[in-house]
Protein backbone atom coordinates (compact mmCIF):
# COMPACT_ATOMS: atom_id res chain seq x y z
CA UNK A 1 0.00 0.00 0.00
CA UNK A 2 1.50 3.65 -0.72
CA UNK A 3 1.92 5.94 1.97
CA UNK A 4 2.75 9.48 1.62
CA UNK A 5 4.58 11.03 4.41
CA UNK A 6 4.10 14.57 5.48
CA UNK A 7 4.24 17.13 8.60
CA UNK A 8 3.88 13.63 10.71
CA UNK A 9 0.78 12.24 8.94
CA UNK A 10 0.49 9.13 6.96
CA UNK A 11 -2.72 9.51 3.75
CA UNK A 12 -2.89 6.17 2.06
CA UNK A 13 -4.37 5.47 -1.42
CA UNK A 14 -6.90 3.05 0.17
CA UNK A 15 -8.04 2.04 3.80
CA UNK A 16 -8.80 -1.32 5.18
CA UNK A 17 -10.21 0.14 8.43
CA UNK A 18 -14.07 1.88 8.24
CA UNK A 19 -16.64 2.80 10.50
CA UNK A 20 -20.18 3.25 9.08
CA UNK A 21 -18.40 3.36 5.29
CA UNK A 22 -16.01 6.42 6.48
CA UNK A 23 -12.29 5.81 6.13
CA UNK A 24 -10.14 6.52 8.90
CA UNK A 25 -6.44 8.05 8.55
CA UNK A 26 -3.46 6.99 10.28
CA UNK A 27 -1.87 9.20 12.71
CA UNK A 28 1.95 9.15 13.17
CA UNK A 29 3.80 11.10 16.05
CA UNK A 30 6.09 13.68 14.26
CA UNK A 31 9.21 12.34 13.91
CA UNK A 32 9.46 8.38 14.53
CA UNK A 33 10.45 6.07 11.80
CA UNK A 34 8.50 4.34 10.00
CA UNK A 35 8.95 1.07 12.16
CA UNK A 36 7.45 2.89 14.95
CA UNK A 37 4.54 4.01 13.57
CA UNK A 38 0.99 2.69 15.35
CA UNK A 39 -2.28 1.05 13.79
CA UNK A 40 -5.52 2.31 14.66
CA UNK A 41 -8.09 -0.18 13.91
CA UNK A 42 -10.50 0.77 15.98
CA UNK A 43 -12.61 3.67 15.31
CA UNK A 44 -12.72 5.36 18.65
CA UNK A 45 -8.95 5.34 18.91
CA UNK A 46 -8.81 7.15 15.22
CA UNK A 47 -11.58 9.61 16.02
CA UNK A 48 -9.66 10.73 19.49
CA UNK A 49 -6.83 11.42 17.48
CA UNK A 50 -8.53 13.67 15.33
CA UNK A 51 -10.71 15.76 17.50
CA UNK A 52 -10.36 16.51 21.29
CA UNK A 53 -12.52 13.78 23.68
CA UNK A 54 -15.11 16.22 24.00
CA UNK A 55 -15.80 17.13 20.65
CA UNK A 56 -15.24 13.67 19.56
CA UNK A 57 -18.36 12.30 20.94
CA UNK A 58 -20.24 14.94 18.88
CA UNK A 59 -18.52 13.66 15.61
CA UNK A 60 -21.16 12.00 13.56
CA UNK A 61 -20.46 9.79 10.01
CA UNK A 62 -20.64 12.54 6.91
CA UNK A 63 -23.22 10.63 5.29
CA UNK A 64 -25.54 11.75 8.69
CA UNK A 65 -24.35 15.45 8.61
CA UNK A 66 -26.15 18.26 7.06
CA UNK A 67 -22.44 20.26 6.94
CA UNK A 68 -21.48 20.60 2.86
CA UNK A 69 -18.54 17.37 2.76
CA UNK A 70 -15.94 20.03 1.11
CA UNK A 71 -16.50 21.70 4.81
CA UNK A 72 -15.88 18.34 6.29
CA UNK A 73 -12.20 18.18 4.62
CA UNK A 74 -11.23 20.80 6.75
CA UNK A 75 -10.91 18.98 9.77
CA UNK A 76 -8.53 16.87 7.85
CA UNK A 77 -6.60 19.31 5.26
CA UNK A 78 -5.30 22.51 6.00
CA UNK A 79 -7.95 25.64 4.23
CA UNK A 80 -6.70 27.35 1.88
CA UNK A 81 -5.83 30.83 3.32
CA UNK A 82 -7.53 32.86 0.81
CA UNK A 83 -10.82 30.65 -0.25
CA UNK A 84 -11.00 28.37 2.97
CA UNK A 85 -10.62 30.84 5.79
CA UNK A 86 -13.63 32.78 7.00
CA UNK A 87 -13.40 36.92 6.89
CA UNK A 88 -15.06 36.32 10.40
CA UNK A 89 -18.19 35.78 11.76
CA UNK A 90 -19.04 39.48 12.43
CA UNK A 91 -17.48 41.00 9.47
CA UNK A 92 -16.78 43.76 8.10
CA UNK A 93 -17.22 44.86 12.11
CA UNK A 94 -14.95 42.38 13.37
CA UNK A 95 -12.34 40.54 11.31
CA UNK A 96 -10.41 37.56 10.99
CA UNK A 97 -7.34 38.38 8.83
CA UNK A 98 -4.36 36.40 7.52
CA UNK A 99 -0.88 37.80 8.35
CA UNK A 100 1.80 37.67 5.59
CA UNK A 101 4.32 39.70 6.85
CA UNK A 102 6.00 41.43 10.21
CA UNK A 103 7.92 43.98 11.04
CA UNK A 104 11.02 41.74 11.72
CA UNK A 105 10.57 40.11 8.23
CA UNK A 106 13.85 41.29 5.97
CA UNK A 107 12.34 39.32 2.95
CA UNK A 108 8.43 40.55 1.72
CA UNK A 109 6.35 37.31 1.43
CA UNK A 110 2.95 36.87 0.24
CA UNK A 111 0.48 34.01 -0.11
CA UNK A 112 0.92 31.81 -3.89
CA UNK A 113 -2.94 31.66 -4.47
CA UNK A 114 -3.00 28.56 -6.18
CA UNK A 115 -1.09 26.57 -3.19
CA UNK A 116 -2.25 28.42 -0.55
CA UNK A 117 1.86 28.78 0.63
CA UNK A 118 3.66 31.43 1.86
CA UNK A 119 6.32 32.16 -1.01
CA UNK A 120 9.16 34.90 -1.15
CA UNK A 121 7.93 37.73 -3.00
CA UNK A 122 11.32 39.44 -2.65
CA UNK A 123 14.11 40.50 -0.66
CA UNK A 124 13.77 43.61 1.23
CA UNK A 125 16.82 45.37 -0.18
CA UNK A 126 16.70 48.30 0.95
CA UNK A 127 15.80 49.92 4.57
CA UNK A 128 12.03 49.43 4.38
CA UNK A 129 10.41 47.46 7.13
CA UNK A 130 6.94 46.96 7.37
CA UNK A 131 5.71 48.94 10.63
CA UNK A 132 2.71 46.83 11.54
CA UNK A 133 1.09 43.25 11.37
CA UNK A 134 0.62 42.89 6.89
CA UNK A 135 -1.61 40.55 5.12
CA UNK A 136 -5.44 40.33 3.77
CA UNK A 137 -8.86 40.00 4.53
CA UNK A 138 -10.08 36.13 3.68
CA UNK A 139 -12.20 35.98 1.07
CA UNK A 140 -12.29 39.21 0.15
CA UNK A 141 -11.21 40.45 -3.79
CA UNK A 142 -10.63 44.07 -5.25
CA UNK A 143 -12.48 44.12 -7.93
CA UNK A 144 -14.74 46.17 -9.93
CA UNK A 145 -16.63 47.75 -7.00
CA UNK A 146 -13.81 48.52 -4.89
CA UNK A 147 -12.35 49.98 -7.81
CA UNK A 148 -15.88 52.06 -8.73
CA UNK A 149 -15.85 53.31 -5.22
CA UNK A 150 -11.87 54.33 -5.49
CA UNK A 151 -12.71 56.21 -8.76
CA UNK A 152 -15.44 58.07 -7.23
CA UNK A 153 -13.18 59.15 -4.66
CA UNK A 154 -10.23 59.70 -6.78
CA UNK A 155 -11.67 61.61 -8.98
CA UNK A 156 -10.23 59.11 -12.13
CA UNK A 157 -10.58 55.44 -13.66
CA UNK A 158 -9.78 52.94 -11.70
CA UNK A 159 -9.91 49.72 -11.56
CA UNK A 160 -9.14 46.63 -8.35
CA UNK A 161 -6.00 45.20 -8.49
CA UNK A 162 -7.54 42.01 -8.53
CA UNK A 163 -5.88 40.74 -5.25
CA UNK A 164 -7.09 39.63 -1.50
CA UNK A 165 -8.06 43.14 0.36
CA UNK A 166 -4.98 44.01 1.99
CA UNK A 167 -5.03 45.30 5.55
CA UNK A 168 -2.39 46.49 8.60
CA UNK A 169 -2.47 45.76 12.21
CA UNK A 170 -1.22 47.22 14.86
CA UNK A 171 -0.68 45.71 18.08
CA UNK A 172 1.68 46.22 21.60
CA UNK A 173 2.79 42.88 21.28
CA UNK A 174 5.27 41.89 19.01
CA UNK A 175 4.66 39.04 16.68
CA UNK A 176 7.93 37.32 15.70
CA UNK A 177 6.44 35.37 12.04
CA UNK A 178 3.89 35.22 9.72
CA UNK A 179 1.20 32.80 8.39
CA UNK A 180 -0.72 33.26 11.52
CA UNK A 181 -4.64 34.22 11.85
CA UNK A 182 -5.84 37.07 13.84
CA UNK A 183 -9.25 39.07 15.03
CA UNK A 184 -8.91 42.35 14.29
CA UNK A 185 -11.35 45.36 14.24
CA UNK A 186 -10.61 47.96 11.29
CA UNK A 187 -10.41 51.58 12.27
CA UNK A 188 -9.61 53.05 8.46
CA UNK A 189 -7.16 52.80 6.17
CA UNK A 190 -5.20 54.54 3.04
CA UNK A 191 -6.30 55.01 0.01
CA UNK A 192 -3.54 53.73 -2.30
CA UNK A 193 -3.13 53.72 -6.31
CA UNK A 194 -0.59 51.69 -7.79
CA UNK A 195 -0.25 51.55 -11.48
CA UNK A 196 -3.73 52.90 -11.83
CA UNK A 197 -5.44 50.13 -9.64
CA UNK A 198 -7.06 50.63 -6.28
CA UNK A 199 -5.01 49.30 -4.00
CA UNK A 200 -6.44 50.07 -0.45
CA UNK A 201 -4.40 49.32 2.72
CA UNK A 202 -7.26 49.09 5.37
CA UNK A 203 -5.80 49.93 9.15
CA UNK A 204 -7.10 47.73 11.65
CA UNK A 205 -6.53 47.20 15.70
CA UNK A 206 -5.51 43.83 17.01
CA UNK A 207 -8.51 42.56 19.10
CA UNK A 208 -8.16 43.17 23.34
CA UNK A 209 -4.90 44.75 22.57
CA UNK A 210 -4.24 46.50 25.75
CA UNK A 211 -3.07 49.80 24.21
CA UNK A 212 -4.51 50.04 21.19
CA UNK A 213 -7.81 47.78 21.35
CA UNK A 214 -9.81 50.81 22.42
CA UNK A 215 -9.66 52.53 19.18
CA UNK A 216 -12.96 52.95 17.11
CA UNK A 217 -11.46 55.22 14.40
CA UNK A 218 -7.93 55.94 12.55
CA UNK A 219 -8.00 59.51 14.34
CA UNK A 220 -7.14 57.88 17.56
CA UNK A 221 -3.69 56.61 15.18
CA UNK A 222 -0.78 59.27 15.96
CA UNK A 223 0.44 61.01 13.26
CA UNK A 224 3.90 59.76 13.41
CA UNK A 225 1.81 56.02 13.08
CA UNK A 226 0.46 57.14 9.91
CA UNK A 227 4.05 59.03 8.33
CA UNK A 228 5.32 55.32 9.11
CA UNK A 229 2.62 53.23 7.28
CA UNK A 230 2.56 56.10 4.31
CA UNK A 231 6.15 56.31 3.75
CA UNK A 232 6.50 52.16 4.25
CA UNK A 233 4.12 51.72 1.11
CA UNK A 234 5.42 54.51 -1.26
CA UNK A 235 8.78 53.58 -0.88
CA UNK A 236 8.66 49.55 -0.49
CA UNK A 237 9.02 49.81 -4.34
CA UNK A 238 11.06 52.69 -5.40
CA UNK A 239 15.15 52.41 -5.52
CA UNK A 240 17.46 54.69 -3.92
CA UNK A 241 17.89 57.75 -6.09
CA UNK A 242 14.40 57.59 -7.64
CA UNK A 243 12.74 60.48 -8.24
CA UNK A 244 9.51 58.87 -8.54
CA UNK A 245 6.96 56.55 -7.48
CA UNK A 246 4.22 53.96 -9.16
CA UNK A 247 2.44 54.08 -6.11
CA UNK A 248 0.73 57.41 -4.36
CA UNK A 249 -1.59 57.84 -1.39
CA UNK A 250 -4.26 60.14 -2.16
CA UNK A 251 -6.67 60.08 1.34
CA UNK A 252 -6.78 58.37 4.91
CA UNK A 253 -9.93 57.82 5.42
CA UNK A 254 -12.12 56.70 8.78
CA UNK A 255 -13.96 53.84 10.38
CA UNK A 256 -17.21 54.25 8.12
CA UNK A 257 -15.42 54.32 4.75
CA UNK A 258 -13.19 51.26 6.05
CA UNK A 259 -16.54 49.15 6.53
CA UNK A 260 -17.96 50.54 2.55
CA UNK A 261 -14.10 48.92 1.39
CA UNK A 262 -14.79 45.83 2.90
CA UNK A 263 -18.24 45.18 2.34
CA UNK A 264 -17.31 45.50 -1.55
CA UNK A 265 -14.26 43.38 -1.50
CA UNK A 266 -16.62 41.25 0.33
CA UNK A 267 -19.28 41.67 -2.70
CA UNK A 268 -16.47 41.45 -5.25
CA UNK A 269 -14.99 38.38 -4.21
CA UNK A 270 -18.72 36.80 -4.38
CA UNK A 271 -19.21 38.11 -7.73
CA UNK A 272 -16.08 36.36 -8.93
CA UNK A 273 -15.39 33.35 -6.51
CA UNK A 274 -19.13 32.93 -5.67
CA UNK A 275 -19.85 29.65 -7.23
CA UNK A 276 -16.46 27.66 -5.77
CA UNK A 277 -18.96 26.04 -3.06
CA UNK A 278 -22.17 25.03 -5.46
CA UNK A 279 -18.58 23.59 -7.92
CA UNK A 280 -17.11 21.60 -4.68
CA UNK A 281 -20.52 20.60 -3.46
CA UNK A 282 -21.11 19.17 -7.24
CA UNK A 283 -18.01 17.37 -7.40
CA UNK A 284 -18.15 15.51 -4.15
CA UNK A 285 -21.74 15.10 -4.46
CA UNK A 286 -20.77 12.29 -7.16
CA UNK A 287 -18.16 10.60 -5.17
CA UNK A 288 -21.00 9.79 -1.81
Amino acid sequence: MREVWTQGWAIKSRYKESHNGISVPLKINHGYKKSQRQRYTDFSQCRSLIAPPELSKRLVPLTNTAQPLWKLLGVLFKPHPWHGVSPGEDAPRVLQCFIEVVPTDTLKYEIDKVSGYLKVDRPQKYSNICPALYGFVPQTYCGESVGAFSSEKVGRDLLGDGDPLDICVLTERPIHHGNILVECIPIGGLRMVDNDEADDKIVAVLKNDAIYGSWKDISSVPEPTLDRLRHYFLTYKQAPGATSSVCEITHTYGYEEAQEVIRRSLSDYEARFGDLEQILDAALSVMK
